[in-house]
């Protein structure tokens, strides 16, 4: 792994509130692009922190030839926003975030999945128009989960979810003891109360979860979607909310996002929205940074990156 030297350049894509970098002064020439400038600065950049995570620029901007940076880290978990053929082609490493959105994704299809056993959202409705209306919830222990994606942060679900009481099953690309693959979705997803997507988007993944998969589930089922946006057809999702083929979604993550105030799946009946949050704790931003410049020190000093993506599958391969 080829590290620092005199002269490095940082070129960092920026995002509102920017990293703090300051410990890297002195030893490294920080530069800032946006999605208008970055095609001309990548060039002259020896490591790219792609900060705004939610921009497409690297796609597009990525050059084919020539100079370009040695090293590019994204301050998410996903990838699929910077991978681009060329860069896939190139000999430049990729890293991304691994290791801190694990737990607080975890915890919040936790809270989704109480809350919607629960009926929460419907107790917050009632309150809101003073209205008493007696109900019954669902037990949580003793019901079944089918977690789709076997990384770090599907796992972190399964662990929670079990600490809850819920059998869960982890299916990933590959089956291996503990995980089973995806020839087994179909069984697991029509057996369990709770399905929850948080795998990587990938030419195998994109669009999975689609009308044929809906259908396959109980009718008392919910789904959740916590990994990418793409991995849900949203109209075949309405459609089984709207039908009722199954009891209740929550989606965190669409395929366009800002959602817009026009989207139909505002007003879908039993779909709970929220706006690509479920990882984002107080403090976040600030793990994110030290993160990097724990990975630049390794870098700079020429040892082995750790998180690094392989590039043809999108992501950072299980140990």
């Amino acid at each position: 792994m080829s590290g620092g030297r005199s002269g490095t350049t940082l070129l960092v894509l920026d995002a509102e509130p920017l990293p703090r970098l300051g410990r890297l002064t002195g030893r490294v020439r920080i530069e800032h692009a946006d999605e208008s400038t970055l095609a001309e600065r990548l060039p002259r950049a020896d490591v790219l922190l792609v900060w705004d995570f939610t921009s497409h620029a690297v796609r597009h901007a990525w050059p084919g030839e020539g100079l370009r940076p040695r090293w590019v880290h994204t301050a998410s978990a996903g990838t699929d926003h910077l991978l681009c053929p060329e860069l896939v082609a190139s000999d430049t490493v990729v890293t991304n975030a691994r290791g801190v959105f694990e737990q607080p994704v975890a915890e919040y299809v936790a809270a989704l999945v109480l809350a919607m056993a629960k009926d929460l959202p419907r107790t917050w409705a009632l309150q809101r128009e003073r209205e008493w209306r007696h109900r019954e919830s669902q037990r949580v222990a003793g019901t079944r989960a089918c977690v789709v994606g076997s990384g770090p942060i599907g796992r972190a679900i399964a662990t929670t979810l079990k600490a809850l009481g819920v059998t869960t099953a982890l299916v990933g690309r590959t089956p291996r003891t503990g995980v089973h693959g995806p020839g087994d979705l179909d069984r697991l997803m029509a057996r369990a109360d709770w399905v929850v997507a948080a795998a990587p988007l990938t030419d195998a993944t994109r669009g999975m979860f689609d009308a044929r998969r809906f259908g396959v589930m109980q009718p008392s089922a919910r789904f959740v979607n916590v990994g990418r946006g793409r991995l849900v057809e949203e109209e075949a999702l309405a459609e089984a909310l709207a039908k009722r083929w199954i009891a209740g979604a929550a989606l965190d993550v669409f395929e366009h996002e800002p959602l817009g105030p026009e989207s139909p799946l505002w007003d879908v009946p039993g779909l709970i929205v929220s706006p690509h949050m479920s990882g984002d704790t107080v403090g976040w931003r600030d793990e994110l940074g030290a993160q990097f410049l724990e990975l630049f020190d390794l870098w700079e000093s020429g040892r082995p990156l750790r998180n690094v993506v392989d590039k043809q599958l999108g992501y950072v391969p299980g140990h």
